[in-house]
């Protein structure tokens, strides 16, 4: 196998499930390598999640091959088959489990390099063990943030980080409405590590004019439903199940806060940095947010919104009490919001240094 006749890589990279709503960061990402002239192929390990597509999506979704469902070592041998005769020169598996253990094993068949990224709960899905050895004999592992990185360094391999971006044209800059009672959106799965039973506790408490729209659906729909019931927050809690990618600025929009009480759930796992914080901040809304994981990388304290400590309802209370009574401190924060997302998340920036990152290591 040869490199393109310009020099550069040709690279295949092994997805895990296409499409997926919620990884739209990996459409970006990958869609940027074959904009940059740099993918050979893409394959998924498996269908997606039956969700909305990504608008980006559709530009990649030619592309894209569903390989059989089977054991690693057989899923390794089909895309070793489909590959075969399309001149790649590199394989990159997209999460740190199945994708990285295929490519892996892909790239040691035809004798090219191959690595991966890492990203959350993939980082935890294998052993220290596995990431060492795999990660050793790669010639790089991307982590998208600084938590995620560290679970890498913790198997003995260094990382390279290269952070996620947000759209900014997609998630235009707009006005706040200053609603009265004052709007408030979270938005994200309906799962334990988002923390929306400790939101609406919180909620349970703030004494003032507002009102909550919960944008997403999961697992813990009817208990978050029985929740809003049990503290009686019917007339101002609306549980809106999904929307789609299309209509999620509006609901950026027509809010004028958001929230994202994320926290480590009782298996261990976490948010990295939800897509909400990055699109909330392009959209130039204030964030009160956990301080777990990720998230303080982008939402800082007094600058892009306010921070406050996991599963503490009471300091979450006291955060959105104080931002609802200070509508001119939250249009502050959320100008704050937006430079951040400007000069720091970028989505251009930031998938090109991605490029750069595997054209380097990929060479």
């Amino acid at each position: 196998m040869s490199n393109n006749s310009d020099g550069r890589p040709r690279i295949a990279v092994i997805l895990s499930g296409w499409p997926r709503v919620s990884e739209s960061f990996a459409v970006n990402e990958v869609l940027a390598l074959r904009r940059a002239g740099l993918l050979g192929a893409v394959l998924a390990l498996k269908p997606g999640d039956g969700g909305s597509m990504h608008p980006a999506a559709a530009e990649l979704a030619p592309l894209v091959e569903v390989l059989p469902a089977g054991y690693t070592e057989t899923q390794a041998e089909a895309a070793v088959s489909t590959l075969d005769g399309l001149g790649i020169t590199a394989v990159h598996g997209y999460f740190a489990h199945a994708p990285a253990a295929v490519a892996a094993l892909v790239a040691d068949k035809f004798g090219l390099p191959y690595g991966f990224s890492v990203h959350a709960l993939d980082a935890r899905k294998v052993s220290k063990a596995e990431m060492h050895e795999r990660g050793g004999a790669a010639a790089v592992v991307v982590a998208c943030n600084s938590d995620v990185a560290a679970d890498v360094s913790a198997a003995g391999v260094v990382p390279t980080i290269v952070r996620h971006g947000v759209d900014l044209a997609a998630f235009p800059a707009t006005e706040p409405p200053g609603s009265d009672p004052v709007a408030l959106l979270a938005v994200g799965r309906l799962v334990e590590k988002k923390g929306f039973d400790v939101l609406l506790a919180a909620l349970s408490t703030v004494d003032r004019r507002w009102r909550l729209r919960l944008v997403g659906d999961g697992p813990l729909r009817e208990r978050l439903t029985g929740l809003v019931d049990a503290y009686g927050l019917g007339d101002r809690v609306s549980l809106t199940g999904c929307c789609t990618h299309a209509t999620l600025p509006a609901e950026y929009a027509a809010a004028d806060l958001v929230v994202v009480p994320s926290v480590v759930d009782s298996t261990g796992d976490r948010d990295g940095l939800p897509n909400v914080v990055l699109e909330s901040m392009a959209s130039r809304r204030p964030v009160v947010a956990s301080a777990v994981a990720a998230i303080p990388s982008a939402v800082r304290d007094g600058v892009t919104g306010a921070l406050v400590p996991p599963r503490d309802p009471d300091a979450l209370a006291r955060a959105l009490t104080a931002l609802i009574d200070d509508p001119a401190r939250r249009v502050a924060l959320g100008r704050g919001a937006r430079a951040v997302a400007e000069t720091e998340f970028g989505l251009t920036s930031r998938t090109e240094e991605f490029c750069r990152v595997l054209e380097r290591a990929y060479a």
